[in-house]
C-alpha cells in the first residue's frame, strides 16, 4: 500500500517550493523552542530569551504567510482537486503545531515560572521529546508529498516519541508534588507541562490524518 513513489507536484513547482519552506518552519520553530527553553531555564527572562522569543515569533508569523499563500495557490490555480482538502487540512494541523511552540515560549515568558534547578534537566529531556516528535510529524508530512512510503514509519516515531512525553511529564508532575514547593507554585509547572505535553499530542493528531490522508492517495 505504502511502496510508491510519486510527486504531487509536476506541474506545480511554486507551490512544491512553497509546502517545502513551511515544513522547514516547522523545524526551525522546535530547534528555536527548545532553544527557547534551555536559555530560560539557565538564565530566567533574559534578553537571550527575548531575542529567541521574538525570533519564534517570526517563524510563526512566516509559516502563518506560508500557509495563506498556499491555500491561495490551491485554490487559485486548482491545483491536485483530488486531494486539496486533505493538502488544506493537513497544512493547518501543522501550523497549529508551530502557533503551540510560539504560545508555550511566549506563556513562559509572561508567568516567568520560579522552576528549581534539580528539574532543569527533566523538563529538557522533555522539550527534547517534543520537539523530536514535532520534527518526525513534519518529516512524516514531508514524505506525503514526496515519497509516501516513508509515511507510515515516521508517523510510528511519532507515536512513540508521544507516549514518551507522557510519561516524562507523568513522573515529573509527581516529583513536584511530592515536593516541598508551595502549592501555587507546583500548579503553575504542572500547567506548563501540560502545555509543552500538548505539543506532541497535536503532533499525534497529526499523524493520524496524515496516515488517512496516505491510504486515501493510494486508492
Amino acid at each position: 500500500m505504502f511502496g510508491i513513489k510519486i510527486s504531487l507536484f509536476s506541474s506545480a513547482k511554486t507551490l512544491e517550493t512553497k509546502i517545502d519552506s513551511f515544513h522547514d518552519k516547522v523545524i526551525d520553530a522546535a530547534m528555536t523552542f527548545h532553544k527557547s527553553i534551555s536559555i530560560y531555564l539557565e538564565e530566567g527572562r533574559s534578553e537571550d530569551f527575548k531575542k529567541n522569543n521574538k525570533q519564534l515569533r517570526q517563524i510563526e508569523h512566516d509559516a502563518d504567510q506560508l500557509r495563506r499563500d498556499i491555500e491561495n495557490r490551491l485554490y487559485a490555480q486548482n491545483l491536485i482537486p483530488d486531494l486539496r482538502a486533505d493538502v488544506l487540512e493537513l497544512v493547518e494541523n501543522l501550523d497549529k503545531v508551530i502557533n503551540r511552540f510560539d504560545e508555550v515560549s511566549y506563556q513562559f515568558y509572561i508567568e516567568r515560572p520560579e522552576i528549581p534547578s534539580i528539574y532543569h534537566a527533566r523538563i529538557l529531556t522533555l522539550v527534547g521529546q517534543v520537539t523530536e516528535c514535532a520534527e518526525n510529524m513534519s518529516i512524516a508530512s514531508r514524505s506525503f508529498f514526496r515519497n509516501f512510503s516513508s509515511v507510515r514509519d515516521f508517523s510510528q516515531k511519532v507515536y512513540f516519541l508521544e507516549h514518551e512525553t507522557d510519561l516524562s511529564s507523568g513522573h515529573l508532575k509527581e516529583s513536584i508534588f511530592d515536593s516541598d514547593m508551595p502549592l501555587a507554585n507546583k500548579l503553575q509547572l504542572s500547567t506548563l507541562l501540560d502545555e509543552i505535553e500538548n505539543i506532541a499530542d497535536l503532533a499525534e493528531d497529526c499523524v493520524d490524518e496524515l496516515l488517512i490522508f496516505t491510504i486515501k492517495r493510494d486508492i
